[in-house]
């Protein structure tokens, strides 16, 4: 009977003295949480850092920790999950500020290709012109400006120039500066804006960090235009915590693989086509109508190499079959833009044995439709199940073409099998299709 009332008392003794140090370190946490709050300085910082390392490991220490198994006497959970609350908040403090209490500041690099938003008038009319450190003296009003940005001329181009291979060149940019930077803003012309995003987002897969395209409808210098504003915001939005590759155009942030030019001159140009619109800027702040997802690995994975031996064709009422036959020898893919739900034509100018003859060869042959809403389907209709009964025939579902297109790019230059490839070009990548 005394036997187990000593035993009783050395787990009482064990379990308070595990208890008062728990208590002590979480003391000293709520301590150390309030003086981040208030003011960080280097000293402060590596007192917290010794002291809390020995807490921790006093804590850790199995001699402190209470030897009886009984429920009530197991209080760690609580002094762990605090720990976790503090290590949250103490991240989100130090994200923002510098050991010397300064706000931390973003580090931004902004790679120039040309585009509308850097023209000037040239001979034959507006030209790219202006360098990426003169458009900065037009944004340096900004009031909100918590980044730092270096500055690149990579390319010079009106983006109706723009080649598969300047998009190889832009992603490899990034992957170069990838560790140097928090965010990326890429200015580029509006035309072809929506592929060199829809390339950049297969190319840079598991991006941790925000690559951001902008332009504008008007020049920098005139003194009604957007792209002060479009600027700014791609500026803000490569500030956030977020990784993936994006358009920031009209305050409205679209995913890189679902952005299409809608307009030629009025300045809300793209749209999110069969996706909603990540976010818009309020001018203080985004707001998410759905948050991207971390990546589960942080090892950027970059593979630029394209095969651009594909052909986009666009169907219309008379379309000869023969067509088919001068393409088979110059192109390794068709895209074929069909319609309505993907109905091929069959009667007549029939085109069903030219595109099987093709698929069968081994061409990848994708079929998508000329509406930019919704997407096909090509189990409604008669004319979209006799194409779709080929094994070998690549379903588009709600991709737009400014994303098939550099997909089979990429896709034609990773792989030869065409039922790989037609697994790969029917599998959502960076929110480009939902089947």
């Amino acid at each position: 009977m005394h036997k187990s009332i000593r035993v009783l008392v050395l787990h009482l003794q064990s379990s308070l003295s595990w208890v008062v140090v728990h208590l002590l370190y979480s003391t000293l946490v709520l301590l150390f949480l309030f003086v981040d709050l208030l003011f960080i300085s280097k000293k402060i910082a590596q007192i917290e850092s010794v002291i809390c390392t020995i807490c921790f490991f006093l804590i850790e220490n199995t001699r402190f920790k209470p030897r009886s198994k009984i429920a009530f006497l197991t209080v760690s959970s609580p002094f762990e999950h605090l720990f976790l609350f503090y290590s949250t908040i103490r991240v989100k403090i130090r994200e923002q500020t510098n050991l010397d209490g300064s706000k931390y500041m973003k580090r931004i690099l902004l790679i120039a290709t040309g585009g509308t938003i850097a023209s000037v008038q040239g001979q034959f009319g507006l030209t790219p012109g202006l360098s990426p450190e003169q458009l900065a003296t037009y944004i340096e009003n900004d009031s909100q400006n918590s980044y730092m940005v270096d500055y690149l001329q990579l390319l010079n181009l009106d983006s109706t120039n723009m080649q598969p291979e300047h998009w190889a060149q832009i992603a490899l940019c990034v992957a170069e500066n990838i560790d140097a930077f928090d965010g990326f803003v890429i200015t580029h012309g509006t035309d072809t804006m929506a592929y060199t995003a829809a390339a950049l987002s297969y190319m840079l897969q598991h991006l941790t960090k925000p690559v951001v395209l902008t332009g504008s409808q008007v020049p920098i210098y005139e003194h009604k235009t957007d792209a002060r504003t479009n600027l700014i915001d791609a500026l803000h939005f490569a500030c956030e915590n977020v990784g993936g590759v994006y358009v920031v155009f009209n305050s409205r942030v679209i995913a890189g693989t679902r952005a299409v030019k809608m307009r030629t001159k009025s300045f809300d140009a793209f749209e999110s086509i069969n996706y909603p619109h990540v976010a818009q800027w309020d001018g203080y702040q985004f707001s998410y109508q759905w948050l991207p997802p971390k990546p589960t690995t942080k090892i950027l994975q970059v593979h630029t190499e394209l095969n651009t031996d594909i052909f986009l064709l666009k169907l219309y009422p008379g379309a000869k079959p023969e067509i088919f036959d001068h393409l088979r020898t110059l192109y390794r893919g068709i895209i074929i833009e069909s319609f309505g739900n993907g109905g091929v034509p069959s009667l007549r100018r029939n085109l069903l044995p030219k595109i099987e003859a093709l698929a069968n060869a081994g061409m990848a042959i994708v079929i998508t439709t000329q509406c930019l809403q919704e997407g096909e389907d090509l189990s409604l209709y008669e004319v979209g199940r006799r194409v779709a009964q080929n094994p070998n025939i690549i379903l588009s579902y709600d991709m737009n073409t400014e994303a098939i297109v550099p997909k089979l790019m990429w896709t034609l230059g990773q792989m030869q099998d065409i039922q790989t490839i037609k697994r790969v070009m029917e599998t959502p990548i960076a929110y480009d299709l939902v089947r």
